[in-house]
């Protein structure tokens, strides 16, 4: 079965110097348990192939029903250095919403 991520959270995202900084919260705790399971930083990573040339964190944030992604090596420099137009990341939440999760009933 497949559930879209805006359907079960939203988010926001910016900038870490060089690195993007993507918080996913769910808005409940069956919205939790989904993205704790199946929203995984190797996941994300290949979400952004191409984008995200370094390493992906995970942190888990269970008392916020949220995880926190470090994409490093994303924004070009960072924003006072990149040529991207997205120097600071601000639309990386709204692109990673758009992922489907293949999800076990």
């Amino acid at each position: 079965m497949k559930v879209k991520l805006i359907d079960i959270a939203h988010g926001r995202s910016g900038d870490k110097g060089d690195a993007a900084n993507i918080g996913i919260i769910a808005y409940n705790e069956e919205g939790y348990r989904i993205i704790d399971k199946y929203l995984t930083a190797e996941l994300v990573k290949k979400h952004f192939e191409g984008i995200c040339l370094g390493e992906v964190e995970r942190f888990e944030l269970p008392n916020l029903k949220a995880l926190n992604f470090l994409l490093h090596n994303t924004l070009g420099g960072g924003g006072t250095m990149s040529l991207k137009l997205d120097a600071q990341g601000k639309t990386l939440a709204a692109a990673l919403l758009r992922i489907e999760l293949e999800i076990e009933n």
